[in-house]
């Protein structure tokens, strides 16, 4: 099964390695260029430094061959507008969106 995890901070890089050691085919998408190399060498998965909020760089992460996306960054908003844009421009993929802030929650579709 293939992942994409967008954010490499503590809770993208214990999801990565997780996630790993269960099988997955990893790529990790982060906006810190030293971060997501150290994520890439550490663990040996595919790292794009880049937005994932940007439809191109989803494609060039291999979106289309994705089972599910995790939007781990440490901003509701950018979680929740990347799984959206996900929702909407690629079907069948499953995302899960970290809230970091619980009064966010109204707005989910649950």
């Amino acid at each position: 099964m293939k992942a994409i995890v967008v954010g490499g901070g503590k809770v993208g890089y214990y999801l990565v390695r997780t996630l790993k050691e269960k099988g997955f085919k990893i790529t990790i998408i982060e906006r810190n260029y030293d971060l997501c190399r150290k994520i890439a060498e550490e663990m040996d998965v595919e790292a794009i430094n880049g937005d994932g909020t940007d439809i191109d760089v989803l494609k060039d992460a291999g979106i289309q061959e994705t089972e599910v996306v995790a939007a781990v960054t440490g901003a509701d908003e950018e979680n929740f507008v990347i799984c959206q844009s996900i929702k909407t421009n690629f079907k069948d993929i499953d995302t899960i969106a970290r809230v970091n802030n619980p009064k966010t929650k109204r707005f989910l579709k649950l």
